[in-house]
C-alpha cells in the first residue's frame, strides 16, 4: 500500500490547483488520483477565466495544470477511488484497480456529475455554444436566439434566469415532466416560448456550433446558443460521508467555511461542497484547502517530535 502525505482524490480543476500549491511548499509527498472524467473533460470553452479571454477547454486546462503539479513533485495515479475507511490516524482508499492508498490527509474533489441526455450533436457543442451554467456563461447568450433543453421545473426555473439575458427564448421540455400552473405563467408572462417535444438531435456546423434543433415531429427550430438544464445532476459524496463528513440534503458536503475541512484530516474543494458551481471558485477552493492541509500536516510533524 502506497503511503503519502496528502491524497487529492479527483484530477479536476479543483484538485489541480490544491495539487500545485501543496507542491510548492516542497515539504510532503502528494498524490492525485483521478479517474480521467469529471465537469471540466467536457468543457470545449470556459469564457470567464483570467487571462484566457478568448477561452480555454478544460482538457487544456487539466493538461497544463497536471504538469505545473508534476514539476513541484506531485505524483498522480489513474484510479477510481471506491472506498475510504480510517485506519488510526491514517485514512485508507480503495481503487477499483485493486490498489490501496494511505495517507495522512485527503482532500476530496469528486465534484458532480451533470445529468445529460444521450440526444446526439449534444455533446460537442457543450461549453462551446452549449452550456450549464448562467452565472458562468449567461454572458454568452445575450441578445442570442437560444433554445433550451430541459425538463420539468428545473428548465423551467432556468428560463426565468436565462429570459433576463434575451427575448429570444425557447423552453423545450425534453421529458415533459411537469411543471407548476405558477411556473407556466411566469414563464408566459416573461415571454418565454415553451414546447413539449423529445429532442432528436441538436444541429451543429464545425466546432460545436449549435445551429438548431430537430424534435421528434420533424420540427426545426433554429438556435444561435443553448442551455441545459434537466436536473438531478448526480454528486460524488460516497466518501466524504464515509469519512464522516456531514452531507446535506441535497448531497453536498457541508465544510468549515474558512478552512473547508470537513471531516478530521479530510477536506472538500470545488463542485462537491454547497456554493456556486463554478471553475474559478474550484480552483480558488483548491488553493484555500491545500492552505489548510500543508498548516495541519507541519502541526502533525511537530507533535511527533
Amino acid at each position: 500500500m502506497r503511503e503519502v502525505d496528502c491524497i487529492i482524490v479527483g484530477g479536476g480543476l479543483a484538485g489541480l490547483q490544491a495539487a500545485i500549491q501543496l507542491g510548492r511548499y516542497s515539504a510532503h509527498q502528494v498524490l492525485v488520483i483521478d479517474a480521467g472524467e469529471g465537469r471540466s473533460t467536457l468543457c470545449r470553452t470556459y469564457h470567464n477565466i483570467l487571462g484566457f479571454p478568448d477561452g480555454v477547454s478544460g482538457e487544456e486546462l487539466r493538461e497544463r495544470g497536471r504538469m505545473q503539479a508534476e514539476r513541484t513533485g506531485v505524483s498522480f495515479e489513474k484510479d477510481r477511488i471506491i472506498k475510504a475507511e480510517r485506519k488510526g490516524e491514517h485514512i485508507q482508499l480503495f481503487g477499483t484497480s485493486g490498489s490501496e492508498y494511505g495517507s495522512k490527509t485527503v482532500l476530496l474533489a469528486t465534484g458532480l456529475t451533470d445529468r445529460v441526455p444521450d440526444i446526439p450533436g449534444l455533446t460537442p457543442t457543450l461549453g462551446r455554444t452549449v452550456y450549464v451554467c448562467p452565472d458562468c456563461d449567461g454572458y454568452e447568450i445575450q441578445d442570442q436566439r437560444t433554445v433550451l433543453l430541459g425538463s420539468g421545473e428545473p428548465g423551467a426555473n432556468m428560463a426565468m434566469i436565462l429570459i433576463q439575458r434575451t427575448n429570444d427564448l425557447l423552453y423545450i421540455n425534453h421529458e415533459h415532466a411537469p411543471i407548476s400552473a405558477e411556473l407556466h405563467r411566469s414563464m408566459k408572462e416573461a415571454g418565454v416560448r415553451y414546447l413539449e417535444a423529445a429532442v432528436q438531435e441538436v444541429q451543429q456546423i464545425e466546432d460545436g456550433h449549435i445551429t438548431g434543433v430537430l424534435t421528434e415531429d420533424g420540427q426545426i427550430f433554429e438556435s444561435e446558443r443553448g442551455f441545459i438544464a434537466f436536473g438531478g445532476n448526480r454528486v460524488h459524496y460516497e466518501l466524504a460521508e464515509q469519512l464522516g463528513a456531514v452531507i446535506a440534503d441535497n448531497k453536498h458536503v457541508e465544510a468549515d467555511s474558512r478552512t473547508l475541512q470537513a471531516a478530521t484530516n479530510v477536506w472538500i474543494a470545488g463542485d462537491l461542497g454547497l456554493h456556486a458551481e463554478q471553475a474559478t471558485v474550484a480552483m480558488g477552493e483548491g488553493s484555500i484547502a491545500a492552505i489548510w492541509i500543508h498548516k495541519a500536516l507541519q502541526q502533525m510533524t511537530k507533535d511527533s517530535r
